[in-house]
């Protein structure tokens, strides 16, 4: 029986290279124009706007099924590049992103799948990539864990309006949420935040991460890792807390270390 050749659907990061090495096979790289994954060659670039050719070219290599992985933006269309068979589906997919992320995702997938495509998630492949429940560096207080309950509220509440997956808590207030612009702006937001922090004595607070609810699990995970700790150091917090099995880890051992270097809590929450 032949094997099922995988493609990457690759964006920015460390994502697509940690799952290429955990394949028994070589898989093929695929990236959208203007995103490159780290240590990664990329065998095949494409554009939202001649989707339909890059599905097609993807059968012809014998791609059975895909795996997304890595960041992008919402790339600008250029309407002179469409091709036929793309145009048609146009309509579809800006209903989609005018509706959201998720919403646009959703689309993605179902577009990958009805060309026959397979689409798996990072659980399906690399779950080491996900920890269990547990407390994996440092020391978690009771303050820890009542600002982390709180912050994921906010992270549920947030996630369901497809906003973002991350928030910060120090004391029971809320001192930044994710929204568009990520991770690291809204670390660097806390960061500069002076006079509205509480008393460091009584707990310095918590970054917390968690998958939207309800949403597909093949694709968008959050992802952390060792620059995510660096991040939440340098915003004056005592930990990072993500939701159990939901949340990729990028070089976890790396994770350890580092929280022990600085002083910091990392926590999956079951």
């Amino acid at each position: 029986m032949t094997a099922m050749r995988t493609a990457i659907i690759a964006g920015q990061g460390r994502l697509p290279r940690a799952l290429a090495d955990a394949m028994t096979d070589v898989p093929l790289v695929a990236a959208l124009d203007g995103f490159t994954p780290d240590g990664l060659t990329v065998d095949l670039r494409f554009r939202v706007e001649r989707l339909v050719p890059f599905l097609r070219a993807l059968e012809r290599d014998g791609i059975r099924q895909v795996i997304f992985a890595g960041g992008v933006t919402r790339p600008r269309l250029d309407p002179a590049l469409l091709d036929e068979a793309t145009a048609g589906l146009l309509p579809r997919l800006m209903q989609a992103m005018a509706a959201g992320d998720d919403a646009t995702l959703r689309v993605v997938i179902e577009l990958f799948e009805e060309f026959g495509f397979s689409v798996i998630g990072v659980e399906d492949l690399a779950p080491a990539l996900l920890p269990g429940a547990g407390v994996l560096a440092g020391t978690v207080t009771p303050r820890d864990e009542a600002d982390a309950a709180r912050a994921a509220r906010i992270v549920a509440a947030l996630g369901a309006e497809d906003v973002g997956q991350g928030a910060v808590v120090v004391q029971g207030l809320c001192l930044g949420v994710e929204a568009l612009p990520g991770t690291d702006a809204l670390l660097a937001q806390v960061a500069g935040i002076v006079g509205l922090r509480p008393d460091p004595a009584r707990g310095r607070g918590v970054f917390y991460k968690a998958a939207k609810p309800g949403q597909d699990r093949r694709i968008d995970l959050p992802t952390i890792g060792p620059d995510t700790l660096r991040g939440v150091a340098a915003a004056g917090l005592g930990g990072l807390a993500f939701q159990a099995g939901s949340v990729i880890c990028l070089d976890l051992d790396e994770m350890q270390g580092l929280a022990g270097e600085l002083g910091l809590f990392l926590w999956a929450r079951g």
